[in-house]
This record gives C-alpha cells, sequence and structure tokens, in this order.
C-alpha cells in the first residue's frame, strides 16, 4: 500500500515528524518498506505560460518560444517538445534554477539562438520515469508562482507491506485509524452523504451468485462532460500511490479504492444491453479485457454480465467493450462486496494481477460499498457533471459475512502478554480501533467490525493490544511450564533399545494393520480360538483383530519378494487383540521374521541361505538386553516346522515362539522357501534385572574341564539349566566349548565339553574344594541327565 504522507495527514496529523511517523506504523506491523519523496530536489521552477511559438530558423525539431513567467518581460526560450503550444501551461526553470542531478539551467544558444531558461517535462523535474512532452499544468494554474508550492511537492510516499490478513489498512482511510489508535488522536473523515437521485434512470440488476457477490449496488449517471479533466490534487495524490491519471471517471474510481479501500468499476451506460446480471462463468465464453487480452473463461469464474455478454472478470478487471472513452456521456457506476473465496486465485490463474483482485482476496468491508458509491458519485458530479440516477441494491443477507463477538478476559491479557493493563486504555484502544467495546464483570465483550476480517477469537484482540502497547515494550520473561518425565527404571529396558539392536542386526521395522485376513489368521494362529470380527471392516480381507504379529509380516515380506528383494528382514512392536468384545486383552507383542540369504552379497562370503540358528541367534541377542534366565524348548506350533521350532522361555515362563513357518503353509501363504519367525511379549522382553555390585576377589581363580557323555537327545540348554541350580560359593561360571560325536563315542551318544571357572572371594582354593564340587557337579549331572564322565 502506497500513499502520499500529506494524504495521511489530511486524515490524521499527530505531532511527529516523517521518521517518527514511520517507526510508529512498523513497530504497530504495518512494515514499512520504503520513504521516497514525491519529487526530486530542484528549485528556480516556476508556473509559466506559452504565450508564441515560431519555427527555429536552423532547426526543424526547434521552436521558439515566448514564456510568460509572471516577470516584467516575457523568456525567450528554445524548445524541442512535440507538445508545445500557444496558451499552454508548463513547469518553467528560469536562469539559475537546479534541477534534479545538480543540473543547473544558464543562458544558453541552441543553433545560434539564446535561450532564457528551460521548459520542462515530468521526468526532468523527478516526478515520472519517463515523458512524451513537456508536462502540461491546468488553465487555472497560477502563472509566476513556485511550482514546488503549486504542486505541493514537499511530500513523501510511504510504501507499507502489509501482511495477508490486514487487508483493513489497503486504504488511506485504514492506515489513518491505526495512526489516530497508536497516537489517541481523532480521525477526520471525509464526508460521504447520500447523494440524491437528479433521474429517474435506472439499469436492472440481478445476482445469480449470490454466495460469491452477496451485495451489489448500482447507479446511472447520464450526461456527463467528456472533454472533463481530472483536478491536479487528484491527479497528484494518485502519482504519489503510484497510479497514473486516466481521465476524470477512472480516477476516481480509483482514487475511491486508495482513499476508503472499496475497488469500484464505471461501465459506459450505452454499451449495456437491458440489464446487469452477476453470474458465474460457463465453460469457454470469451471476454476481450482492458489490457487488450482475450480470455476464455473456466466455469467457476464470476462475471458481471449484460443480457447479451460478459462485461467484465467480477473483482479483477472490466471488459475492453464496455468500457469507458472519450466519447463515454452516461456511466453505470459500480460497487459490490465478492466474498473472498470466489476471487481468491482466480486473477492468478488468468496471468493477472490487480489492485481491485489484490484487495478482494484479502477482504473488503462488506458495508463499504454503499459510502464507497456516495463518495464516488458525489466526486464525479463535481468534475465531470451530470444527473445521478437512484442506487440499485441487491443484497442477500445470509451470504454477507457474520461479524463476532469475543469475550475478553482482563486475567487472560496478564496471562498472555505478562503485564496488567489499565482497563480504560484496553476500552479506548479497542474503540479507536472501530470495535464497540462493552465491560462485563471479568473483562469486555468487544463486537468486532466488518472491516475486521482477521479478528475472531480472545487471543486475536490480546495480539492487537500487544501490538498497541508495543512489542518492544513487552517485558522479558522466561518460558514456564512442568517438565514432563518418564519413570525412568533399571527394571525395564527401553523399547527403544529393542527397536535399535534389531536395526542393527540388519532388520527393518514394519507396521502393519491391526486388522488381517481371516484366512491368514486362521493359518498362523496358535489355537482354533475365533479371533475378533469388525462390525465395519475396511475390505473382507480386513475383517478380524490380529492375534498374532505374524500374518502382517509374512504378508509384507510376500509383497517384497514379489518385487525382487531377496533378502528380507522385519521386525514389529505391536499390539495383539485375544478374547472377545467384551473382555478385550491387548498384549504388546515384537515380532520379527528373516527370508533369503543370511548376508548381502560380498566377495568375503559364500551365500547361503538363513537357517533356524540365524534368528535364534537374533532372538537370544535381544533377551540378553534384559538378562535372567532364557531356555529354548523343543515344543510344537501348528504353524511351524515340528523340526525346527521352539518354545521360548525366560525365568521358567513361556513368552513366545520362533522357528520355521511349516512347509505346508507355502503355497496358501504365498511364500516361496523357508521364512522364520519369532514372537515374544513383550512385557517379558523389557523385564530386566538390576546388575548387583560384587567385590572382585584378589585370589586367583582356577579353571577345570569336563568332557561329559550323553544321550543325543540332551541340548546344551539343559545342561546349563541343571548347572545353574548347583549352589556353591566357588562356582564363578561355566561355559560349553565343545560338542563332538563320532569315533571314540558310542553310538546314540555325544560327548560335550564344559569349562568350570572356579574361584572364592577371600581366600586360595584347595585341591580338597575344587574336587568336592566337580565330584557334585557329575553327580548332578548323572541323576538328572544320565551324563557320564568321558575317560
Amino acid at each position: 500500500m502506497k500513499f502520499s504522507e500529506k494524504w495521511l495527514r489530511e486524515w490524521v496529523n499527530p505531532a511527529l515528524d516523517t521518521d517518527a511517523l514511520v517507526d510508529k506504523l512498523t513497530g504497530a506491523g504495518l512494515e514499512v518498506d520504503a520513504v521516497e519523496a514525491v519529487a526530486g530536489e530542484f528549485s528556480g521552477v516556476v508556473v509559466g505560460q506559452v504565450t508564441s511559438v515560431t519555427p527555429h530558423p536552423d532547426a526543424d525539431k526547434l521552436r521558439l518560444t515566448k514564456v510568460n513567467v509572471g516577470g516584467e518581460a516575457l523568456l525567450d526560450i528554445v524548445c524541442g517538445a512535440s507538445n508545445v503550444r500557444e496558451g499552454l501551461k508548463i513547469p518553467v526553470a528560469v536562469i539559475g534554477a537546479v534541477l534534479p542531478g545538480n543540473f543547473k539551467i544558464k543562458q544558453a544558444k541552441l543553433r545560434g539562438v539564446p535561450s532564457f531558461g528551460m521548459l520542462c517535462s515530468s521526468k526532468e523535474l523527478g516526478l515520472t520515469e519517463s515523458a512524451d512532452g513537456l508536462m502540461e499544468l491546468a488553465d487555472d494554474a497560477p502563472v509566476g508562482e513556485d511550482f514546488r508550492v503549486y504542486l505541493d511537492l514537499d511530500d513523501n510516499a510511504i510504501d507499507i507491506d502489509l501482511t495477508p490478513n490486514r487487508s483493513d489498512c489497503l486504504s488511506v482511510a485504514g492506515v489513518a485509524r491505526e495512526v489516530g489508535v497508536l497516537t489517541s488522536e481523532d480521525i477526520n473523515a471525509v464526508a460521504s452523504e447520500p447523494v440524491s437521485a437528479t433521474s429517474s434512470k435506472i439499469l436492472d440488476v440481478k445476482v445469480e451468485a449470490t454466495t460469491a457477490c452477496p451485495r451489489y449496488l448500482g447507479r446511472t449517471i447520464e450526461n456527463i462532460n467528456p472533454a472533463a479533466e481530472t483536478p491536479v490534487w487528484m491527479q497528484e495524490k494518485l502519482r504519489r500511490s503510484g497510479l497514473r491519471s486516466l481521465g476524470p471517471v477512472v480516477d476516481v474510481t480509483n482514487y475511491v479504492m486508495l482513499e476508503l479501500g472499496q475497488p469500484m468499476h464505471a461501465f459506459d451506460l450505452g454499451k449495456i444491453e437491458q440489464s446487469i446480471n452477476v453470474r458465474l462463468s460457463q465453460q469457454g465464453e470469451k471476454l476481450t479485457l482492458l489490457d487488450g487480452q482475450t480470455i476464455d473463461t473456466q466455469a467457476d469464474t464470476l462475471l458481471i454480465c449484460d443480457a447479451e455478454k460478459p462485461l467484465a472478470l467480477a473483482g479483477v478487471m472490466g471488459g475492453q467493450d464496455s468500457s469507458v472513452s472519450s466519447l463515454t456521456t452516461s456511466l453505470f457506476l459500480e460497487s459490490a462486496f465478492f466474498a473472498p473465496e470466489a476471487i481468491a486465485g482466480k486473477a492468478r490463474s488468468y496471468g493477472l494481477h490487480t489492485d481491485s483482485s489484490h484487495r478482494f482476496e484479502r477482504g473488503v468491508d462488506p458495508e463499504l460499498a454503499s459510502k464507497a458509491m456516495n463518495r464516488a458519485t458525489s466526486l464525479l458530479l463535481e468534475i465531470v457533471g451530470g444527473e445521478a440516477g437512484p442506487v440499485v441494491e441487491e443484497c442477500s443477507e445470509k451470504d454477507l459475512p457474520k461479524t463476532a463477538t469475543i469475550h475478553l478476559r482482563s486475567d487472560r491479557i496478564k496471562r498472555v502478554l505478562g503485564l496488567e493493563l489499565d482497563g480504560k486504555t484496553v476500552a479506548e484502544q479497542l474503540t479507536r480501533l472501530g470495535l464497540a467495546v462493552d465491560v462485563v464483570e471479568d473483562g469486555w465483550q468487544v463486537s468486532v467490525p466488518s472491516f475486521r476480517f482477521d479478528l475472531a477469537i480472545e487471543v486475536d484482540l490480546i495480539e492487537e493490544l500487544g501490538r498497541l502497547y508495543g512489542y518492544d515494550k513487552l517485558p522479558n520473561t522466561r518460558p514456564q511450564g512442568t517438565v514432563l518425565t518418564t519413570n525412568i527404571t533399571e527394571t525395564l529396558t527401553p523399547v527403544e533399545r529393542l527397536q535399535n539392536l534389531m536395526v542393527d542386526r540388519g532388520y527393518h521395522e514394519a507396521v502393519t494393520y491391526s486388522f488381517v485376513e481371516p484366512k491368514i489368521q486362521q493359518l498362523l494362529a496358535q489355537d482354533d480360538s475365533a479371533p475378533i470380527k469388525l462390525a465395519n471392516p475396511i475390505s473382507s480381507d480386513l475383517s478380524v483383530m490380529r492375534t498374532s504379529l505374524w500374518p502382517g509380516l509374512v504378508q509384507a515380506m510376500v509383497y517384497n519378494a514379489n518385487r525382487q528383494h531377496d533378502r528380507i528382514r522385519l521386525f514389529e512392536v505391536g499390539r495383539v487383540f485375544k478374547g472377545n468384545l467384551n473382555d478385550i486383552a491387548q498384549p504388546r507383542q515384537i515380532g520379527g521374521l528373516i527370508y533369503g540369504s543370511n548376508y548381502a552379497e560380498q566377495w568375503s562370503q559364500n551365500p547361503r541361505e538363513v537357517d533356524f540358528f540365524d534368528i535364534k541367534a537374533d532372538v537370544e541377542a535381544l533377551l540378553a538386553l534384559g538378562g535372567g534366565q532364557v531356555r529354548f524348548e523343543k515344543e510344537s506350533h501348528p504353524a511351524l516346522h515340528p523340526g525346527q521350532s521352539a518354545r521360548v522361555y525366560k525365568n521358567d515362563e513361556a513368552i513366545g515362539w520362533l522357528g520355521a513357518i511349516h512347509p505346508k503353509l507355502n503355497k496358501s501363504l504365498d511364500i516361496d522357501g523357508k521364512v522364520y519367525v519369532f514372537e515374544l511379549s513383550l512385557n517379558d522382553v523389557v523385564d530386566s534385572v538390576v546388575p548387583e555390585f560384587e567385590t572382585l576377589s584378589k585370589f586367583p581363580a582356577l579353571r577345570r574341564d569336563l568332557a561329559l557323555l550323553v544321550d543325543d537327545a540332551v541340548n546344551a540348554g539343559q545342561i546349563e539349566d541343571c548347572l545353574s541350580k548347583i549352589d556353591s560359593d566357588i562356582l564363578k561360571s561355566f561355559q560349553l566349548f565343545d560338542v563332538y560325536s563320532g569315533e571314540g563315542v558310542e553310538l546314540g551318544k555325544k560327548s560335550l565339553a564344559v569349562a568350570f571357572i572356579l574361584q572364592h572371594k577371600e581366600r586360595t582354593l584347595t585341591d580338597d574344594e575344587v574336587d568336592s564340587l566337580l565330584k557334585t557337579v557329575t553327580e548332578t549331572l548323572s541323576q538328572k541327565l544320565n551324563a557320564t564322565i568321558r575317560s
């Protein structure tokens, strides 16, 4: 939003210089991008009038002029501008004048003819970036007056960068309202009294798209003067706001848009057929816009039409065929409220961006259309004359935006801003912002005006108060809050530690559906108990709750294997669902699956398929994190291979299964090859043994090895379980380190070599103590496992 500082000061004039005013605006969130002088630095330029023009004797493109600048004699000035003519009033730089760029005017000779000054263009005075000829002044410009005084050029153009939510400041009136609040100054708003009709001429208006256009106003103005010119004061205000003069009718609509914030449009009444209709376009309707571009409309574009054709792209740009020209004598003036949702993105979709669309996209006050119509009518009648007809209005109240009423609590202000504001100050500032304020017991009841689209809830008002108070003045306080801590304990292994271990061992974590296909669930279930059925399943193949993690993992494996992945390792941590609808148990489980090669393809290892002991090693590593007594017992599971399955026990509690998927299920599960799985109770896995410190013995440790002959059916776990129950204060540890069967060992037997580490805390061991312990070991193994010492 760019505007003249002096124009703003006509509305509100605080006792602040330009720099202080700019700081106030920026500090309140209306960031000032630039402050520029509205004209270059020059002096010695006065208003002059050309009294005669004659050809130069030696140059075809030069003219000899005599110019009246209010002095005793006329000045002889040589000029090359094409638009110089007798009677023209222009700015004249007299001898001694200094133009922008420190260009000094001296007496000169042009092709042998003396010249005593210079006739100036707007570019030469730093008013515009380009010019086609001399700057032409109004006929009533006072000859001899200082040009800077005449145009009041000691002014600045202020350019504000607004955030999209502050569309209420896209006008001089909106910025003045902000300045008035910031400086506690009253605003001198322009009068916009209703203009009485002096003609009975009306144009029928119909609004079909009431949701997109809840309010539409129009009026005719006949018998205007097509030769009228825009007053200099209006041209200057438009120029200083970045708009050039395009004729009095267009200038008035642009001026009202800048002044009040309401975009308007004027049609040539003689080019409109019968009536106005505001409707959504049909696909492919053609419309030639004011910039000469012909567009094919999209199906959801809002159009202003007459009885036969589109006239304008609503809220964006008018059409060329109905535009006002130098021959126009009758107008149809439009002022409307278009819903932001209907305009947003439409200009961009046609490669356009206009001042009108910029405002309507962000939101224009729905109550402003009538005020703007009166203001524009008054200005037009003053400048181009004519007779105004009655205002025709179409309004759909139900489609207009509803204003909010917000309960603002004083204690909430203190809690959010960290300071206590005086109640009188709160009410005064909100009132100056245009809000209606009523005092209630714990604060205020605030009614939001129609032009503040961004105020909807209590914190919006608190933000306004903080902004007006000054962000730089708000107290610095440290954030306060309650630190949320977890129940950290050594008795539980963090689940994240389990997940990290699995990833470290080459697994990828999977997250599968909690509901699965009934057939797969039945194939992989441990028993025949019915799973919980969903009353409203996503699909028939996801209709029961899982009782195991295996169905989801197997399906994920098959999906990846079908996409040429030949080495798959997946794990999942999740809940399973057992019981019935009246009594659902939801224990957390951790499960895993391996398939394919044990190692990725490489030169240092011969490729081999994964086996039972690969997944058993992963499970052992997982359970080792928590400690405890772990063993694997050969037991049968209907979904697992009978020779490659085991039940997992921890501290004598059954906590899960591991093994190979039964070969008979491969076809039903679409499996090609061996797949190994495991599933454990998560609560039992994370349950950890708290380590206890034990004083290190300073006495030497002894190692004794025993070779035991046992039946082939005896496994290492049974040996370890048996030895772990021996109560001895000198047996520190034992380790199975060799298994042998073959020559020297009878058929059906195997030899297990076990190393025993013996040590006492307080003394050196004797041979008798060692022999006694080894005797106890051999007797225990003999009684429980029928083991003998191999000679």
